[in-house]
């Protein structure tokens, strides 16, 4: 194990934690907000620290497999511990292990707050939560990658320990260049987004925080109401960008470069495919509360939106939907966006694979002796990804079970239980009952939320990097 590699790295995103406090440290000094000097502070304590650690330049630069899995794992925790203080300082969250479940939930873009007025804090504080959204939509540690002198082989491992997906793969020959082009493609489109809301009649300061939110598929608003005191327009303008990023960005990268064939594969039709199929039965099934198919079909087309891409949004208490609305709601909440997006969930792309595997195992159950290989837009899928997604599987229903069981002890009923847990392990921010989107988790105790922060880190980093944390093999020299 590379330990003084891993201090490094650990060392340059302190120094970039600072850069990103930046942030939230203008907008109070814009709107003369006293939250000013907790950002600056802090993150002049992230700089001191970052430069101390990273003085001396280790000798040995070599990265492996684990050295990339510890690394992230790492690098998420030490970003939310640092970005939880200005919560703290600023006294809007006192309680610090409510502050780092503000700060997980923000840089893992689910989007749960422990916040009862979000109206009432200030605004450096608001758009310090939609920005920890950005940072972590993407992953911090692929816009490190770009500036940080690694090698590109090296640049891979800590690049698959960090991005959705069953599998990662370079959309250049160079890594480096990879990190570059996806947070170009991020940057635009929150740009484009940004701009799009203003035209629609948006506040600038909300449009900036709808669109960090948004982009990173977090879903953390600046009104208690979320979208719902916001005009049908800039709902549809919403509803349209949360399904643009939850879509493979490597579609986009093939839409610049003309390879239309290459931009609608199999996961992305079936992404679009349970949206569309979705919405529709949802808007039948709500449509005798609002008595409009029109209004029926945005708000349905909205939620399904905000849940399958995991931002969490919302326009309506959907918690009072009738039942199958709700049912079907829970169900989205699983299968999440694409790979290579910015969303949570399963993945879109794991279920296909799920599905092509039992129905493999089917035929050999008829024709012991064929082999067949699973193929996906005509490429077979190596043994070692079918069986990385079985694993996960595995893993996730037993964190799940696990979860669900501690959980119980703070004595909520069981729905509300059990799509807290759905909520945090897929980063989709609310539940259903008492984590519906009318509430929020500042009910739960705070050893359950010591639960449901290690489930939003796990659920973002896709389980492997922080159960190998815990494995004795990982730190053996």
């Amino acid at each position: 194990m590379n330990y003084r590699m891993i201090a490094n790295i650990l060392g340059w995103l302190m120094i970039f934690e600072s850069l990103f406090m930046a942030v939230p440290a203008l907008t109070a000094l814009i709107y003369l907000e006293s939250a000013f000097w907790p950002f600056f502070g802090t993150a002049m304590f992230c700089l001191a620290a970052g430069v101390l650690i990273t003085r001396k330049k280790p000798q040995n630069t070599t990265l492996y497999s684990r050295e990339g899995f510890v690394i992230v794992s790492l690098s998420w925790i030490v970003l939310s511990l640092f970005g939880a203080v200005p919560f703290v300082l600023t006294g809007t969250i006192p309680s610090f292990v409510d502050a780092l479940f503000e700060a997980v939930s923000g840089f893992s873009t689910t989007g749960a707050t422990v916040i009862n007025d979000v109206e009432s804090v200030p605004r450096s504080i608001l758009m310090w939560r939609s920005f920890t959204h950005w940072v972590g939509g993407m992953g911090v540690l692929v816009f490190i990658m770009a500036f940080l002198p690694l090698s590109g082989g090296q640049n891979m491992h800590i690049m698959k320990a960090e991005s959705p997906g069953p599998s990662v793969s370079k959309l250049v020959p160079h890594v480096r260049t990879t990190a570059m082009l996806l947070y170009s493609i991020y940057f635009v489109l929150t740009l484009v987004m940004f701009v799009t809301l203003i035209v629609f009649g948006m506040d600038p300061f909300e449009a900036l925080n709808t669109a960090f939110a948004t982009g990173g598929t977090g879903g953390m608003g600046v009104k208690n109401a979320s979208m719902g005191g916001y005009s049908p327009q800039i709902q549809i303008v919403v509803t349209v960008f949360m399904v643009l990023f939850a879509i493979n960005f490597n579609s986009y990268f093939f839409l610049i470069h003309a390879k239309f064939r290459e931009i609608f594969t199999t996961e992305v039709i079936t992404f679009l495919a349970i949206a569309v199929t979705s919405s529709a039965v949802i808007a039948f099934n709500i449509n005798g509360i609002y008595g409009n198919m029109g209004d029926s079909v945005r708000h349905s087309a909205f939620t399904v939106a905000s849940i399958m891409s995991t931002t969490g949004f919302s326009t309506e208490d959907f918690n009072l939907w009738p039942e199958l609305s709700r049912s079907l709601i829970v169900m989205l909440m699983f299968v999440g966006g694409c790979a290579g997006s910015t969303s949570g969930g399963i993945k879109v792309s794991r279920i296909i694979i799920l599905f092509k595997s039992m129905r493999k195992e089917l035929g050999v159950l008829i024709h012991p002796k064929q082999v067949k290989k699973i193929n996906v837009d005509g490429h077979p899928i190596e043994h070692e990804v079918v069986r990385s997604v079985n694993v996960y599987m595995v893993g996730y229903v037993l964190i799940f079970a696990v979860s669900m069981m501690v959980l119980s002890f703070d004595n909520m009923d069981l729905i509300t239980n059990f799509t807290a847990v759905a909520s945090a392990m897929n980063n989709v921010g609310p539940g259903l009952e008492l984590a519906g989107p009318a509430s929020n988790f500042s009910i739960f105790s705070e050893p359950v939320k010591l639960v449901l922060i290690f489930d939003m880190l796990a659920g973002r980093l896709e389980l492997f990097p922080i159960l190998l944390l815990f494995s004795p093999a990982t730190w053996k020299k």
